[in-house]
């Protein structure tokens, strides 16, 4: 897993894969959210903002918060 970089963050690290995102929290709880629960919408715009390192866990929270599969 890549270290998410924006240390405020509840986000800790991520993992890209082709169709899903595994995303670590504080809690040290890891969630994968893929195409088929969140959609491949939600997912791409995720490993989007984990790649720029802002605003995922923001992101999560309002749009995607029980997509995990």
């Amino acid at each position: 897993m890549e270290r998410y970089r924006n240390r405020d963050s509840g986000v800790k690290a991520y993992q890209i894969g082709t169709d899903y995102i595994l995303v670590k929290f504080d809690s040290f709880k890891t969630y994968k959210y893929s195409y088929n629960k969140a959609g491949r919408f939600k997912v791409e715009k995720m490993k989007t903002l984990a790649v720029r390192g802002k605003g995922l866990n923001s992101y999560i929270n309002r749009f995607a918060k029980y997509s995990y599969d």
